[in-house]
């Protein structure tokens, strides 16, 4: 097996997983990439040493050739951690540090049983869309990673006030919202931001685009969820002269009038899923539902 490991240092007093992952490098791994910082701060910070091992700290270092690649921190670090795998379609385990995430959902105690079920190819592989971003009209303005696992989100900067953004579906005018901002969402992604300003829970493989108002001026304007083999366009204007547009958790300033297309990519993310794990089990966990003792 050919594994690749990326994470950032952290502060936790339960290490036990280093020392699992680490065996399971002896007995199972031909070669190991791990992505340099977290190489060093392992190296520096136990008495360890890691067999097999070659080191990346960009997206061409990392090999098409890996079986998998380990996401070690949260759902925040996945996101990250797409920027090295891009379209080179290798699948994805979360291994979560803190609290249960969506997407990093091995906690450190289940990682023993997780590396086991890698050794035995004992998972399956879940597909997740991502959105891509074209910037129409700012040739100057460009994204290295254009794409979004979570959503992609055009709000207003800083304290300036709320911005108009006039929306296109097909071509077809759908409304100018005057809002904070816009979050577009992929399903993935509709438990994130989305969810934060009242947008739908959706699952996972429901080919949905999903479009939640920022603090909508107008409190008729609600949440849309539409097909993702729709093409979005959009035309943003500000008072301020700029507004910024995020990435997940990548950010760029535009100027006034900044044109956008927004759609489906014409690739998807791996990630693999264990057995017993599922997106309503992790929405029972995360959300706390059935707590009530009625239910």
């Amino acid at each position: 097996m050919k594994l690749g490991i990326f994470g950032y240092p952290f502060r936790d007093k339960e290490v036990e997983f280093i020392y699992n992952i680490i065996d399971f490098i002896e007995k199972h791994v031909e070669k190991v990439y791990i992505y340099k910082p977290f190489y060093d701060f392992l190296i520096n910070s136990f008495d360890i040493s890691i067999p097999h091992t070659k080191l990346f700290s960009t997206h061409e270092e990392v090999p098409s050739t890996l079986d998998v690649m380990l996401s070690i921190g949260g759902d925040g670090t996945i996101l990250e951690t797409i920027t090295f795998i891009k379209n080179k379609g290798i699948p994805v385990l979360g291994i979560n540090r803190g609290r249960l995430g969506f997407l990093a959902n091995v906690s450190k105690v289940e990682v023993e049983r997780a590396l086991n079920c890698l050794a035995e190819k004992d998972y399956r592989i879940e597909k997740r869309v991502l959105l891509q971003l074209e910037v129409l009209n700012q040739k100057n303005k460009h994204y290295d990673f254009p794409y979004a696992l979570n959503e992609i989100t055009i709000h207003k900067k800083d304290t300036a006030s709320m911005i108009s953004i006039t929306t296109y579906v097909n071509d077809e005018y759908l409304n100018t919202y005057w809002a904070d901002g816009l979050i577009i969402s992929t399903p993935t992604g509709s438990t994130a931001y989305s969810l934060s300003v009242g947008g739908p829970i959706v699952v996972p493989q429901s080919q949905n685009i999903i479009i939640s108002p920022i603090a909508p001026h107008n409190l008729t304007v609600r949440p849309l969820v539409m097909p993702d083999n729709v093409e979005l366009h959009f035309k943003v204007n500000s008072r301020s002269g700029n507004f910024l547009v995020t990435l997940d958790y990548r950010s760029e300033v535009f100027d006034n009038d900044t044109e956008f297309i927004i759609k489906k990519a014409d690739y998807e993310i791996s990630m693999i899923k264990l057995p017993g794990s599922s997106f309503y089990r992790t929405i029972r966990n995360k959300l706390m539902w059935g707590l009530d003792k009625r239910n």
